[in-house]
């Protein structure tokens, strides 16, 4: 081939991500959508994994009201806008499929049959593909084909009612249960299992990722507390639940927050030394205490600002930490010095995580909205004349 063949150079670059990074020799397609998909795609594509994301044209590129080109979930991806509702954009999908190890998609169960994209449609195109598919509630029960969101799949699975105070409702996990724990990352999980599996077998197979699913794993200890008779089903009365006085976060003078999680009986003495306090007149499990003992600890708490607490706890194995805003943990000096934050791109973001020793980690720009679709057409040897014709149908953008 030529040395401006776009192939070639598209294999060259696949090459050397491969020698540097843990997943660089994997190919992922994925469907623009909410939700699991695109963190289960940044877990992937941090790890080195090249990424096609495909765009639907005519619609505004965004995730959960966030700007595509702003979002770090879709950091370092390739963006091609196909019309799959067209022959000629599925035909453009099926290419990218034959070339591909994961095809990720995030819609309601039987809709990617619908358009010709489902599990036998692609499998068939190419068989050692790994066919993710994100949902709430599974691709078959009662509720498949029920809307939802994280705090319904999560409600539902457990997760949610241990959360908050004993008096109010219980509070929404944010969208971390069952959207990124729960889904993103068990898709992501299942998606690197099948891939290890396909070395064996030589063949793919379809993960099938229910955030109701995962957020009920997610839960498994507690379970275990609670068949043991350590856990009650009543909330804010458990050690982990915000009961237990040395397990809970206390206001400031200044309006900041300290998080103690003294639960070991060393942790709890170094933090009663800080404190003043004698350990003789503050047991640590007689639960009967417990309201009483968090009344106090919330005075002495409120006797002083966050950061003169950051001083007498510093260099204490008492686990007694300032809790961080989002913007705190983002310009934090020692999450920085860390590298558990980065610049990239000129977008704040967390940086990739887990970190393997022998492996890269690869700065990733931002992506665009269909940002790329000549590009990756030409690698799958499209000529300029049909690239045309494409876009001519609109069956890309």
């Amino acid at each position: 081939m030529s040395a401006g063949d776009p192939s070639a150079s598209r294999r060259a670059r696949a090459q050397a991500s491969a020698e540097n990074t843990a997943l660089g020799d994997v190919r992922v397609v994925c469907l623009s959508s909410l939700g699991p998909v695109p963190f289960a795609v940044m877990l992937l594509g941090d790890l080195g994994a090249e990424i096609t994301r495909v765009d639907r044209p005519g619609r505004a590129g965004s995730l959960t009201g966030l700007p595509l080109e702003d979002d770090p979930r879709t950091r370092g991806h390739r963006g091609i806008g196909i019309d799959l509702r067209r022959p000629d954009g599925r035909a453009v999908l099926l290419r990218l499929i034959a070339q591909a190890d994961v095809f990720l998609e995030g819609m309601r169960p039987g809709a990617a049959e619908k358009l010709g994209i489902g599990p036998d449609d692609l499998l068939d195109v190419n068989p050692r593909l790994v066919y993710g598919r994100a949902t709430g509630w599974g691709q078959n029960g009662p509720r498949a084909a029920q809307a939802g969101h994280d705090i319904n799949y999560a409600g539902l699975a457990g997760g949610v009612f241990p959360l908050g105070s004993p008096d109010a409702p219980p509070l929404p996990p944010l969208n971390l249960l069952a959207d990124f724990g729960g889904g993103g990352a068990y898709l992501a999980l299942g998606v690197l299992a099948a891939l290890h599996q396909r070395q064996v077998t030589g063949r793919g197979q379809v993960v099938d990722a229910a955030m109701v699913d995962g957020v009920a794993s997610l839960t498994t200890m507690l379970h275990g507390m609670l068949a043991a008779g350590l856990w009650t089903d009543r909330r804010g009365e458990n050690l982990l639940d915000g009961a237990a006085h040395f397990y809970r976060t206390y206001a400031t003078a200044d309006g900041g927050f300290m998080a103690v999680g003294a639960i070991e009986p060393q942790f709890y003495r170094e933090l009663l030394d800080a404190l003043g306090l004698d350990p003789a007149e503050w047991p640590q499990h007689d639960r009967s205490r417990w309201p009483e003992q968090s009344h106090r600890l919330a005075a002495v708490f409120a006797s002083r600002t966050r950061a003169e607490w950051e001083q007498v706890f510093d260099g204490r194995d008492a686990c007694v930490t300032p809790v961080l805003s989002l913007a705190e943990a983002a310009t934090s000096t020692e999450l920085r010095e860390r590298g558990t934050f980065v610049d990239w791109d000129g977008v704040p973001q967390p940086a990739p995580a887990p970190r393997l020793s022998a492996s890269a980690v690869v700065e990733r720009p931002r992506s665009r909205w269909c940002g790329h679709t000549d590009q990756i057409l030409a690698e799958l040897g499209y000529p300029a004349d049909e690239i045309a014709g494409l876009r001519a149908r609109e069956a890309v953008a």
